[in-house]
């Protein structure tokens, strides 16, 4: 595993009101402001194909470990990673950069938080763009689905106390045989890219804090479902630019999920890639480098 002062990129620490995040950085930072969020289980190191591209390109570009991630700090309880305090992250580190708005391009569970961030501070941003992640209205209506439901066992099997801790845990190279047999590309991910991966998410306190992001948001359901929350749970409607990359191997979420977005992002553009999975920005690096960069421009 390379060592991060050889790297071409600059590692610092944002210190938020309630969490420290850490944070790779590129470009000018008086161009404009694009923020890169990681999924599961990643961290920062997803983005390390476009990174310089989107500086080169015009951007300053921050790609943060979300918290409980890597090198960010871990905050203990499920509470913790509530999805209003996920968002909040994002705003105060454009507030970090002291930026009006910005660029907000999320995967996977960052996908889940861009879209989080688009409903609810239109006031912070710019254009958004979002892979593989569903907006969270085609979600609710894709899991009355059997094919999606049983495409989701793994995040109803999080919601479980302890256990998914334990079990993978005790299970050896777990995320490694992921990153080997899940791609559409074999050559998305190599042996050092899977042992910076391993790494990561074998911190003290990063599995944990991975697999809270689910139960937080199963909470979260639950209460709505049972008129718990405070609000009915519609979304407002997303009119900032959008572009959603979507990978149609994924083997997680069906390309159902696209179907009538612009119900709820009236300005959407959808660019589907039939070769790549999930994994869409290591499957089809230069396609999904090439589209952020025409797309932000």
């Amino acid at each position: 595993m390379s060592d991060p002062a050889s790297e071409p990129w600059t590692h610092e620490w944002a210190t938020l009101d309630s969490v420290v995040l850490h944070y790779v950085e590129a470009g000018d930072p008086d161009d404009p402001l694009v923020v890169l969020l990681h999924g599961f289980p990643e961290f920062w190191y997803a983005w390390r194909n476009q990174i310089d591209s989107l500086a080169a390109a015009g951007f300053h570009v921050v790609a943060p470990d979300l918290r409980g991630y890597n090198r960010s700090e871990k905050p203990s309880g499920i509470g913790s990673y509530r999805l209003d305090r996920l968002v909040n992250d994002v705003v105060e580190l454009v507030d970090h950069f002291e930026a009006e708005r910005a660029n907000i391009v999320g995967h996977d569970w960052g996908g889940v938080i861009a879209w989080a961030f688009g409903h609810r501070r239109p006031d912070r941003l710019d254009r958004l763009v979002v892979l593989n992640a569903p907006h969270p209205e085609a979600l609710e209506r894709e899991l009355r689905s059997p094919a999606q439901l049983a495409r989701s066992w793994y995040a109803l099997f999080f919601q479980l106390p302890r256990v998914p801790e334990a079990i993978l845990e005790r299970t050896d190279g777990w995320l490694g045989a992921l990153l080997r047999t899940d791609p559409a590309n074999p050559a998305a991910f190599d042996e050092s890219d899977i042992e910076r991966y391993e790494h990561a998410i074998a911190r003290p306190g990063a599995l944990r804090a991975a697999i809270d992001y689910y139960r937080a948001f199963g909470r979260s359901q639950l209460r709505r479902w049972f008129g718990l929350a405070e609000s009915n749970g519609r979304h407002p409607t997303i009119e900032a630019e959008t572009l959603v990359i979507w990978g149609e191997q994924d083997s997680a979420l069906g390309t159902e999920l696209l179907d009538g977005l612009d119900r709820w992002v009236p300005d959407v553009r959808i660019e589907r890639l039939p070769e790549a999975s999930h994994w869409v920005q290591n499957d089809a690096p230069e396609r999904v480098t090439g589209l952020l960069g025409e797309f932000l421009r």
